[in-house]
């Protein structure tokens, strides 16, 4: 099948685009790869150092005759997803010396919850700490003793701030390990009734605590396709997985096999051998585009909106949002996951999976087959899916067709024939609407505004019964990056669902981020300009009429008189203190806009 026009231009634009960064980049990679890792000309003093702790593995750090391998991990036991993380470095260790070499935990970096913040004011902290994990993933491997890297991280910052690490480290080759998701506990849709419920006063506290228990139950990943997941699955789409190893759970044989496996795939990479893999080379802009694809194929999550362009520009390569808006023009979407569908990814994986998703995809020219990966030269090796034998891991060809099409589709008999985004523009500003979960009836709303400077306020006017009746088009303001480090508006998902089954329009414009898990109410968000920098969203006043068009491809203030107005203002001292955010004014004062990655750091 020959490659889809759209995505051979697409890429072609990218590569152009991005060609005098991209080239300053790799030539600076490759000179770091020249030089090599530093621990053979590291003083004695500091090679003592280094393997003080290193147990039986001293001598041949000492003697320097073995790969070395480094673990940069983003354990912590208060997120479920990296609590299996803790047994990863012995593991790792012993087999990697079963193997002739050598390993050590080379640094942790933080990883936060965005669902234990939501709402809350640490969640003013979560945009930024992808950039803090970069750094933190810098300092890790500034000792410069490593051959090669494996990553372990799973959740919403913490694979892009890895990503993004790991690249200020190209020449390293990097494998990234995942911990997989928490088997299925009670059903996102019952728990989204249940969150609902409580919202409108149905329910009690008690009763919302055992429903948010019964689905959030044990070590592992959220299982609804929000950004964790849409991690993973970008992992393998982009080639830095082993193949299949996403979505299988914590704590089997199978999980154990892949973590073994990968850590020795990563040490095989290094340039000690002839298979020399550095990661530079396999995050390159087919590997980002194929990611986009992937992105629009399974509705994911609009966090990687951003997630990706700053990802992208760590390494050189440019993207924009009208890259995935034509790409999520004909690239079809063939999963229905929560929030977009009532399955969760354990279905998905059981149903065929990331593996003969690939497959259809590059059967149908929506992939580009011939990148780099870890498990090798072309996509074509993530066909595949792992399983254990008496001879240990072994791949077989994964399935060529779906096991449950309620779930998982061919590209020939799709959910819907485009991917899950949409592009907006017009004199409101420029923004991005997930539209794979919103019915078509609601992809057009005109209605006029109530606007918010928090979303608390929000809240209260909807629990004050002020929302109650007409069409509304909620419009929460001065949540971007450098006003309030543009936290996740999740909270607001339950009323507003509330408003449109009780047949309201309702639609919601913020230059804030929603959940990953967002879906199914009309959200244009990540408006740029934002409203601290003067954006048209600063302009408007409750009653103004507005219009979201995700067919046309619209956002419009109606009267166009509005644009003659003074900007509002806005209180935010409230945001610069407590819960650690005085430690991120830098941060505030020098982010870039949203559609730039939201990112301190620059090309």
């Amino acid at each position: 099948m020959s490659l889809n026009s759209t995505l051979a231009a697409v890429t072609e634009r990218i590569i152009r685009r991005s060609e005098e960064t991209r080239s300053t980049y790799l030539e600076r990679m490759r000179a770091q790869g020249r030089k090599g890792p530093a621990r053979a000309h590291l003083s004695c003093s500091g090679q003592a150092h280094a393997y003080a702790a290193a147990g039986p593995d001293q001598p041949a750090l000492a003697e320097a005759t073995t790969g070395h391998l480094g673990i940069v991990t983003a354990y912590n036991d208060m997120l479920s997803a990296h609590q299996p993380f803790e047994t990863y470095p012995a593991l790792i260790r012993d087999a990697i010396r079963a193997a002739g070499g050598t390993a050590q935990v080379a640094g942790g970096v933080p990883a936060m919850c965005d669902g234990v913040t939501q709402g809350e004011a640490g969640m003013e902290l979560s945009l930024f700490s992808r950039d803090t994990i970069a750094m933190a993933t810098g300092v890790a491997l500034s000792h410069n003793v490593f051959d090669a890297a494996v990553y372990l991280g799973v959740c919403d910052k913490i694979v892009p701030g890895l990503v993004i690490g790991a690249q200020a480290f190209g020449h390293v080759p990097a494998v990234f390990l995942p911990a997989g998701p928490m088997t299925s506990g009670l059903a996102n849709d019952d728990k989204a009734k249940i969150r609902q419920k409580f919202a409108a006063g149905e329910v009690s506290r008690a009763e919302l605590l055992k429903a948010e228990m019964a689905a959030y139950h044990g070590p592992g990943t959220c299982t609804f396709y929000g950004t964790a997941n849409t991690n993973q699955m970008l992992m393998e789409f982009m080639g830095l997985h082993l193949p299949g190893s996403s979505f299988v759970n914590p704590g089997t044989p199978l999980r154990e096999a892949l973590t073994v496996e990968g850590a020795k795939r990563a040490l095989s990479l290094s340039a000690l051998g002839n298979n020399y893999t550095p990661v530079c080379e396999v995050l390159d802009e087919k590997a980002y585009a194929n990611g986009i694809v992937g992105l629009m194929a399974t509705g994911g999550s609009t966090n990687l909106l951003i997630h990706l362009i700053a990802m992208a520009r760590a390494g050189g390569i440019i993207l924009d949002w009208q890259d995935f808006a034509e790409l999520s023009d004909v690239v079809p979407l063939l999963a229905r996951v929560y929030p977009n569908g009532l399955a969760d990814v354990n279905h998905f994986h059981a149903a065929g999976g990331l593996g003969y998703m690939i497959g259809e995809l590059l059967k149908s020219g929506f992939l580009h087959p011939d990148t780099r990966t870890v498990a090798g030269e072309g996509l074509e090796h993530y066909v595949q899916e792992p399983f254990l034998s008496d001879e240990g891991l072994t791949y077989r060809p994964g399935p060529r067709k779906t096991l449950n099409d309620k779930v998982l589709r061919p590209a020939s008999d799709p959910f819907q024939k485009t991917g899950g985004l949409r592009r907006l523009t017009g004199n409101l500003g420029t923004a991005v609407m997930k539209v794979s979960a919103v019915a078509p009836e609601h992809h057009v709303v005109e209605a006029p505004a109530r606007v918010f400077h928090d979303q608390d306020d929000a809240k209260a006017a909807f629990k004050a019964g002020e929302l109650a009746e007409g069409d509304v088009i909620v419009v929460v303001r001065f949540q971007g990056p450098k006003a309030n480090g543009m936290p996740e508006l999740h909270s607001l998902t339950p009323f507003l669902g509330i408003m449109q089954g009780r047949g309201q329009k309702v639609a919601l414009v913020t230059d804030g981020r929603m959940s990953g898990a967002s879906g199914k109410v009309p959200a244009a968000i990540h408006v740029v300009p934002e409203a601290l920098d003067g954006g048209p969203i600063a302009k408007i006043r409750d009653g103004d009429m507005l219009r979201v068009d995700a067919v046309k491809g619209t956002l419009e203030i109606l009267d166009e008189n509005v644009l003659e107005r003074d900007n509002a203002t806005a209180d935010l001292s409230s945001s610069q203190h407590g819960t650690g955010r005085e430690l991120f004014s830098l941060f505030r004062r020098s982010v870039a806009s949203a559609d730039e990655g939201a990112s301190v750091f620059g090309v």
